[in-house]
Parts: structure tokens; sequence; C-alpha cells
């Protein structure tokens, strides 16, 4: 229907009720009086009205909109009918059923039910979802976005194809809202258009979606992992630039995860299986003469139709070609230019740009030329500002532009896009500037100032890295894509200080949502641009590499090596503490003591620097803590936790904050275990990091599973399951203890005996991890050869590393493989370290062990005592046995009339009922299997103090131990020690 001589309704009530088309009333009362039952809507808004009385523009259609979301019969009244009917004298009863997004994706409106029993909308509130809120509404194409919605529910890829401009995004977005019932799991936008590399589609979808990506796995398939099993539309928009990215996405999507449709748009089709392609046509004539008088009227809020302006209004749309775009930027010059005068200018224009470059379309030429004659009408100061606002990637602020005036002529006049606080030129529009920019010879020039603004907002930005990194991140990170292009550009200079010095400055920022890799890879070209350089800047960059490798290749200390020399050649006495502490954090694998005096040393050296002098304090917290030293490690870790909490140091704050759950843990205080535990994942959450967050979602799970609470484990861990299977090896500490703990309480011992076998890392303390724990379930499964084995490994390990948990627990494991003499004196053992180091959690197992030793010889209703007092320890402390556990100690048989003893009663009860251990008094037999460990050591020539740093005892125990094995042998001194030692040597 042709949109000639639209006249002004003012401001009335449409009704839109059934099927029956709207109908404006000059109140509500007058519509309601109409109503004869089923489905309706009411909105109060200004409309316009066609020669035939059919009411059009905004209005109506958000009645539209309201009357879908009508079902069962209801009558549906929006916030503006609303207040206007509470103005008249009619009795009505209304429901506020709250604020709802409508499928026209504009402001959410307040709804109203009339009378009935309110009930809840299925509005687009009620499908997860990150549509963008329009400013303007949906005009139009109404047929099209049928067909495409018709097209996407027979089929999983659909790509709207068409040049710039031409309305691909908009009809996306209204079909995408349309159809979101179908798609329960969420529909989800992304915005593709600062995009240039073919790898970072995927690593901007993981984002939107919140997956975190390991970038050695690729981040498509770590997405196609995530969605295997939801249902979800996935809506990827200017693909044009990225589209093998693209393609590598789609591709992986539609192999992996039947339930995920994807709806694209592209200038041009991706070019993959299975893939629908629906040009996106010209609007017709009158849709895009009633596109231009609704944004007409943001300019000019009176603008309606007749007779001479309807002819020069359809001729503009009609030689436009219907490009949305076009259409939009020629009704935002009604402003200054009359219907007649914007027809007169694309006429100039039009015959300019005909004969302009072949083999591209002519809507694309059209397009040019409606951006030529906006361009065009721009005063010299806003071209300027227009062309060298091309230089930017991923928007801009206010401040980046160099002022608010032609910036705001630029936003009225449509070629600058304003989103919440931010601005940023479509990509049409920014090409077309970046043309004129480079016809300019300016190019060289602007580029170097955006990356002299980059710097500088870097360079102010970085006391906020040592005093407040939450602030720093909201300040910088939506930077990031303009960073890549200073870098970019800075380092391919003829000078690259300036890139260098940005590289330094922005170092932090890859330890942020899973861009370790891309981080380093800046770093390393910023370094080896002047490689022989031994300047503060230098050591900047190295200590850069040193932090970001901390959770890409943490074994890695050779950049914080360097740094380090060189920091302490310039006199940086703040890098060089951090370079120690990063120092430090690499012996921590390898050597405890080394860690701990490097840790010291910075500490001491830190000063003022907080981060430095706090990371420190964890590194020495933390390999206490390995030590099972956790009265020392505690305070330090706390002490660490404050500071960095304050400044937020988000990663480094949540490894503090899984230490102490874990310290939490082993005294058995699940309460504060569970805390800390939480709170360390809501820290960490905000960085988006592979690393940081799945460490600590490994300590929640194991305090989810500890409590028994198995399947909530596997909960926390299933989104990082999903992602280990296209990652492959990965480094998380814990992980493979975790899902081993999980395995074997599940019953499934072949599989947590695989994943035990993983926890193990080769060269490191860490290579004795899990051992203990593989020992038990290859016990379970009948392999006690095998078993005994790995047991045997573990508590040579853990007695190497000072292991004190670990060798309790691999002494427990050797027990149960062991006659009842030996098997005493292990247990008894490993209880002796828990007790001493406070490993209260690890006494529960001790105590589990001795009733089972009990038991197996013939002392029963001592057993049955231990059993019962330990049963009412773990249920008030809320740590179950295994499943395999208590059906092993259940199948004992025990019971007793006595009533349980406290934790500290049972342990003194255990101890006095150790009894005769059927040795002699005396010779090579009488010996225990402490004292020949103790006898081992000394003959290999180790004294006292060293003695007792191996096997976790003072040296007074030491000096008893040796008298007593001196009674036993009848000799005298070491020397005859030795002998007899060698005597029976196995």
């Amino acid at each position: 229907m042709t949109e000639t001589n639209l006249r002004p309704a003012g401001t009335v009530t449409i009704l839109c009720a059934g099927d029956a088309p709207p109908a404006v009333f000059a109140t509500p009362e007058d519509a309601l009086a109409t109503l004869t039952g089923g489905p309706a809507a009411l909105h109060t808004g200004e409309a316009l009205v066609r020669d035939d009385g059919t009411p059009t523009g905004p209005a109506v259609r958000r009645c539209r909109w309201l009357r879908e979301l009508a079902t069962d019969g209801r009558t549906l009244i929006s916030a503006s009918a609303a207040a206007a009917l509470g103005a008249g004298d009619a009795l009505v009863s209304l429901h506020d059923l709250g604020v709802h997004r409508l499928p026209d994706l504009t402001a959410p409106e307040r709804v109203f039910q009339l009378g009935g029993t309110p009930a809840p909308l299925r509005s687009l509130d009620a499908v997860p979802n990150n549509l963008p809120v329009q400013l303007t509404g949906f005009v139009g194409r109404e047929t099209e976005a049928a067909a495409v919605g018709g097209r996407l529910a027979g089929g999983r890829l659909v790509t709207l194809a068409g040049p710039g401009g031409s309305g691909k995004t908009r009809l996306a977005a209204q079909v995408a809202a349309a159809a979101a019932g179908r798609w329960p799991d969420g529909v989800w936008w992304v915005e593709l258009d600062a995009v240039t590399g073919r790898a970072e589609v995927g690593e901007l979808v993981a984002a939107v979606l919140g997956v975190p990506v390991e970038p050695h796995a690729g981040a498509a398939r770590s997405v196609a992992t995530d969605l295997r099993d939801r249902r979800v539309l996935l809506c990827l928009d200017n693909c044009e630039q990225v589209l093998d990215g693209v393609a590598d996405l789609a591709v992986e999507l539609l192999r992996s995860c039947p339930e995920v449709a994807l709806l694209t748009t592209s200038r041009e089709p991706l070019g993959v299986p299975g893939e629908t392609v629906w040009r996106v046509p010209p609007l017709a004539v009158e849709e895009a003469v009633a596109l231009f008088v609704e944004r007409a009227g943001a300019v000019r809020p009176l603008f309606t139709l007749d007779t001479s302006s309807a002819a020069a209004v359809r001729a503009v749309c009609t030689r436009l070609d219907g490009i949305p775009l076009a259409v939009e930027l020629a009704a935002a010059w009604l402003g200054t230019l009359t219907p007649h005068q914007i027809d007169a200018g694309l006429d100039d224009r039009f015959a300019l740009l005909t004969r302009g470059p072949r083999g591209v379309p002519a809507r694309q030429r059209t397009l040019a030329a409606s951006i030529a004659w906006s361009h065009d009408q721009l005063d010299d100061e806003d071209r300027v500002v227009f062309r060298r606002l091309s230089v930017f990637a991923g928007g801009f602020t206010l401040d980046a532009a160099g002022g608010p005036a032609a910036l705001g002529r630029l936003v009225d006049k449509s070629l600058v896009l304003a989103e919440n606080g931010r601005y940023r030129l479509l990509e049409t529009l920014r090409e077309y500037a970046a043309a004129r920019l480079a016809e300019a010879g300016e190019t060289d020039a602007v580029r170097d100032r955006h990356l002299d603004h980059f710097l500088a907002l870097a360079e102010a930005a970085e006391p906020d890295l040592d005093r407040d990194k939450d602030a720093w991140r909201a300040r910088v990170e939506p930077e990031c894509d303009n960073f890549r292009a200073a870098l970019e550009w800075g380092l391919a200079r003829e000078d690259p200080t300036r890139g260098r010095r940005l590289a330094a400055a922005v170092a932090w920022l890859w330890n942020l949502r899973g861009r370790g890799h891309e981080g380093l890879a800046y770093l390393k070209r910023a370094v080896a641009r002047c490689p022989d350089e031994r300047s503060p800047l230098q050591a900047r960059l190295l200590t850069g590499m040193g932090l970001v490798a901390d959770t890409t290749a943490p074994f890695d200390v050779e950049a914080a090596r360097l740094g380090l020399e060189i920091a302490t050649e310039a006199g940086e006495a703040g890098l060089r503490a951090r370079c120690l502490s990063l120092t430090a954090l690499g012996h921590l694998y390898t050597d405890f003591d080394a860690a701990w005096d490097v840790a010291l040393e910075a500490e001491k050296a830190a000063g003022t620097d907080g981060f430095a002098r706090d990371s420190a304090l964890m590194l020495r917290g933390i390999v206490a803590h390995a030590r099972d030293r956790h009265d020392e490690a505690d305070p330090l870790l706390a002490e660490a936790a404050e500071g960095l909490l304050r400044r937020g140091d988000r990663g480094l704050a949540s490894t503090v904050l899984s230490a102490r759950s874990a310290i939490a843990l082993a005294s058995a205080d699940l309460p504060r275990a569970r805390e800390l535990a939480e709170r360390a994942v809501e820290v960490a959450a905000p960085l988006a990091d592979f690393h940081r967050v799945n460490t600590t979602l490994c300590r929640l799970a194991m305090v989810h599973c500890l409590a028994g609470d198995v399947d909530a484990g596997f909960r926390v861990m299933e989104p990082f399951l999903r992602l280990l299977e296209t990652a492959g090896d990965v480094f998380v500490p814990g992980m493979a203890g975790v899902m081993g703990e999980l395995h074997r309480r599940r019953g499934e011992f072949e599989e947590a005996a695989r994943w035990f076998e993983r926890e193990a890392v080769p060269g490191t303390y860490m290579a004795s991890q899990g051992l203990a724990e593989r020992g038990a379930v290859l016990r379970a499964l009948g392999r006690t050869d095998e078993a005994a084995e790995v047991l045997a490994t573990a508590v040579e390990l853990t007695r190497r590393w000072g292991l004190r948990s670990a060798l309790a627990d691999a002494l427990d494991r050797q027990g149960y493989l062991a006659g009842p003499e030996q098997a005493a004196e292990l247990h008894h053992e490993a209880l002796a370290l828990r007790l001493d180091h406070g490993l209260r959690l690890g006494v529960l197992g001790s105590l589990d062990a001795l009733t089972t030793l009990l038991a197996r010889t013939g002392r029963d209703a001592d057993a049955a005592r231990v059993l019962v007092s330990a049963s009412r320890v773990r249920a008030d402390l809320g740590f179950p046995r295994r499943p395999a556990e208590q059906e092993s100690l259940d199948a004992l048989g025990l019971a007793t009339d006595e009533p349980p003893m406290s934790l500290d009663d049972v342990v003194a009860f255990v101890r006095r009922t150790r009894g005769a251990r059927g040795r002699p008094s005396s010779g090579w037999g009488s010996l225990t299997p402490t004292e020949r460990e103790v006898v081992k050591l000394a003959a290999e020539g180790c004294t006292n103090p060293e003695i007792g740093a191996r096997l976790f005892m003072s040296r007074g125990t030491v000096k008893t131990h040796l008298a007593h094995v001196y009674a036993k042998l009848g000799i005298a001194n070491r020397t005859e020690l030795a002998t007899a030692a060698a005597a029976h040597r196995e």
C-alpha cells in the first residue's frame, strides 16, 4: 500500500483484537467498550493514518507485538494505555505483570493484564538472550522475516547475504527475536565487525557464551563441546571479513551440535555444506517510504507526507534502490533539507558515480553514492573527523574521538552509532572513511596519533595495576581491539619504541579471558625488535612475559631470569622484586627450598611494591602448605589475600583462597573450606581465564566430593570436562586428582585409576601426586602387585619432597597390603604424621584403617568402639566415607553398646590399643620400619638434622631412635651401625 497523504492522528489508543486490523480510539475506555472476548492489546501513542483510515507507525506496531503475547484470551494493556485508563472514570482491575521485552527489540514495556487471573507472559525475557536493544522500530520486511524464519525452522544454518547497508543485521535480529521460543537454552548475538583474524571468531563467540577456552584446543571446538547437548540459536553478525573463521566454527557446530542453529549475516555466503543462503532484497518502495517517514520523524517530529512531498520521498527511495542504510542516511538530512532538495542532491551524486569501478554489484555502487552524498554534505571539519574515526577498532570513547561537537553532528547524521557511552562506525562506513583517509594521505599520521592516544591511556592506567586492578580492567579491557591495532602498527614501525612501551603497559591484559598465548606473541615480538637491549623497558617486557607465562607455560622461567638480570643491572628495585617472585614461582614445582628462599628475597626487595610483596608472601604460604606446615601457611596466605583482594589481583587472590580452602579441608573444617572455595570461584570468574577459573572450580568440586555430594562435584566440573574433550592435555593443578576422586567415589575404579595416573607431573613435586590414590584403586581392582609398586614409589617421592599428608596417605595404603605387624607400623606412622601436622581429615582415614586392622587381629570389641566413634565424628564434621569403604567396614559386622568417643579420645584409645608387636626384643628383626629408615639414612652418611628433615622428625626424635637401635643391635656407634646395615642390606 502506497504511503501517500499520511496524516497525524495525534495521541490515540490503538486496539489490536483477535485477527482484526488495528483500530484507533480516542480513549482506552472507548476501545474497551468494543471488546467482545478473545486475545487483545491496548496501547496509547502517536499514530499516523492513511487515506483509507488505516493506522500505521511505531505505536501501531508496538500494539501488534503486545497482542502476540495476549495468550489464553487475555487483554494486555501497555503502561501508557494503563495510565490513560487510570485517568478515566471506568472501574477496571489491572494486574501488573512487570516489565517485558517485546519481539520488536525496542525498549522494554511494562505490561498490565485486564481482569482475570494473572499469569506469566511468554515474552522475549522467557528465553536467555543478549539480543541488542534497538533504538528505532523495525519497519516493513514482514514477508522477508517470515520467509527467513521458515528457512531457519527447516535448516540449521541460514546466511542472510547482501551488500553493506541492506538491512541484514536488523532483519536477523528480528527473526531471532520472533523465533526465540524454539531455542530454550538461549539466543546469543555475536558482533564480528571488529574481528579480523580467523582464530578470533571462535574466541569472541566463546567470550559471549562464557565458555573458557584453552588456546591450544581451538576456540571453535571448545564452543562446540559446550553446546553439544543444548538448543541454542547463535547469531553471527558481519561475517564478511572473517569468512574462513566463521566457516570453521559453523562446520564444527553443524557436525557436533544437533540442536544448535546458526543465523549469519554477510556480504557473501560462507560456502559450507548445509548452508541456506537467503539474499536480502531491497525494501519494497512502500516499505522504504515508510522507513523514510519514520526516521524523518526523529529529526522533524511533525513531518508527514502530502501529495508533493510523497512524490519526492518516493523518488528518493526508488533511486536509492530501497537500501535501508541509504534511506536512513537520506532521511537524516530532513533536519536541514526538504525532500525535494534531497532528491536533487541525489541526482548529481548518482550521475557522478554511475561510472564507478566495474565488477562490483550495482547496489554497492548505489550505497557508495548515498554514503558519498552524505559525506559531501558535511562541512570540512566534520569530514576530517569522520575519516579519522576509521582508525578505531571495536569502538571508541568521546575522549578518544577528540570532543563532542563534531562527533555529535556525525551521530545526528547516522554516520556514527552511540552505544552505552561508546561510539562506533558501521563497518561499511568505516571502510568508506578509511578510503577517504588514504586519499587524503593521512593514514600514517592518524594511525600514529591513534597509537599515541592508546599508549597514553595504557600508561596513565598503569598505577591502577598496583592499587585497583578491577578499575584497571574496566578502563583498559573495552579497548582491547584498539590496543591490538595500536600494537600492530607500533611494533611494525621503523622505531618500535612506542609499540614496545605499549606492549609493556598492557601486558596484564593478556591474563584475562584466555588471551595468554596472544599476549606472549606480542611481548615476544616487542622483545625481539631490540633483542640485545638491556634497559628498564626490556626488563618490563620480560617481566610481562613471565606474568603471562604463569598461566600458559608455568614451568618457563627464562624470561623472568633474564628480566631479573637486566632489572638488577638497571637498579629497578620493583621490577627486580617481581622477577624474583616469578623465579620463585618457577622453582615452586622443582625445589621447595629454593622457592622459599627466592620468595623471601623477593619479599625483602619489594619495598613499597604491594604486588611483589603479596605474591612473595603467597609463594611462601604455598610452599608451607605443600609441606603441610599449615599453621605457618595460613597466616601467610591470609596476609597475601588481604592485599591481593584489595587491589583486585583476582588471579593470585583466587589461588590463595583455593589454597586456604585446601588447608581448611585438611583440618576437617568443611564450612570454612566451602566458603573459601566458593569465594575463590567468585573472585576468579570475571577473569574468564581457563587456568584460574578452572583451578578454583576444581577446589570447589573437591569440597563437594569430600562432603559426599559427588553429583554436585561432577556438575561443577562438567563445563571443564567438555572442554577437555577437545583441548587435550592442559595444565590445571589438581584437576586430575579431583576427577579421580569423583570416579573413585562412584566405584568407577578403572576410570579413577586413569585420572590419578594423569595427576603426576614428572620432574616436579607433583610427580608424587595421585600415586597413593592410584595405589588404592589398583588394590580395589585386585591388581595388588601394581598397587604395591605404585605405593612404594609414592612413599619414596613423598619422603624426598617432604609431603607429609601425601606420605601418610601412601603409608596407610601400604598398610592395607601388608601383614598385621607391618600394617600396624605403617598405620600408626601415618596417624602420627597426621596428628603432628594437624591433618584432622586424614586422621579419619587412619581411624578407618586401624578399625580394619583391629578386626583383622581378632579385636572386634575395640574395632567396634573405634568404628562407632569415627562414624559419629564423620557425621558431625560432614565427611562421609567413600561408599566402597563404608561397605567394607559394614561387612565386618562390628557392633557395640559403648557410647561414641570424641575425636581426641578415640585417637588416644587406638594408640593405647596398639599392643605388642610380636617382634623379638633384640637383633635386626626387632627394628621397626621407622628405625630401619633411620638406619638406612645414617648408613648413607646423613647427619641427625638431615635424617630428621627427610623423615619429618626432630633431632631429638632421631637421637632417640638411634639409641633404641644401638640397644637392640648391641652396638655403640655409627661405624658399627654401617657394618650391621651392610650385612642386612637387601
